[in-house]
């Protein structure tokens, strides 16, 4: 499987990951983007032995676009700190089932049980806070075109509460949804992530025009929202 490379130099590997590759391995053995990169730095560079990539965050599986790796320690730490002072500007494009208009916020409590997320009170065992804000760009066909911001970066958190708002996203059929996207993936996408580097102190930010399914549905829309220029 061949990567596409968005921005690499020695302290950062930006990947555009397709959807149905997992962020790193797990027990089911299937293909992972952390391992093919490890594989990719190794064999451009030569490198003897094993190769240092730090993976600062993760997009789900079915889930598609802008994906960042550190290539050194020093790297690692400092952009696993952004993300975790949510300095980290994270903007996906969704499809969701219905009509939407508007624009709207977010905030729950999420706990993960075994493979599913869900909504729960803030005094629950394991509860995180789990805020992000929405955009409706177009809509057609019963299905509207969504900008997320995402705030906080809990697992399936766009999914469960963009769900719980009566706007599941499509082939999300774990949350709720009726309309199928591809039958394998979902209409998820990173478009854009933007951070500050790790030893430049310099702000870079990353685009990624999603593809497969994506193109014929609200194209204009999204080659707008896709635009490097973008705010």
């Amino acid at each position: 499987m061949q990567l596409k490379i968005l921005y690499e130099d020695n302290h950062l590997l930006v990947i555009d990951k397709q959807a149905g590759l997992l962020s790193q391995a797990d027990k089911s053995g299937s293909a992972d983007a952390l391992t093919l990169a490890k594989k990719y730095i190794k064999a451009k560079y030569n490198k003897p032995g094993e190769v240092f990539l730090g993976l600062v965050h993760r997009l789900d599986k079915p889930v598609s676009g802008v994906l960042v790796f550190a290539r050194t320690s020093k790297a690692a730490s400092r952009l696993t700190q952004q993300f975790k002072e949510r300095r980290v500007e994270k903007t996906y494009l969704a499809i969701v089932e219905g009509v939407h208009t508007g624009k709207g916020t977010c905030v729950d409590w999420l706990r993960k049980t075994g493979e599913r997320v869900h909504i729960v009170s803030a005094d629950k065992p394991g509860a995180r806070q789990a805020r992000l804000s929405w955009r409706a760009v177009a809509s057609t066909h019963e299905r509207t075109l969504l900008r997320v911001q995402l705030e906080t970066g809990r697992p399936h958190q766009i999914r469960v509460q963009l769900s719980a708002r009566g706007m599941p996203i499509l082939g999300d059929s774990k949350y709720g949804a009726r309309l199928p996207w591809d039958g394998n993936t979902l209409a998820l996408h990173c478009v854009r992530l933007s951070l500050v580097h790790p030893t430049r102190k310099e702000k870079l930010s990353f685009v990624s025009r999603p593809g497969g399914s994506w193109p014929d549905l609200f194209a204009t829309h999204i080659d707008a929202l896709a635009r490097p220029e973008l705010d």
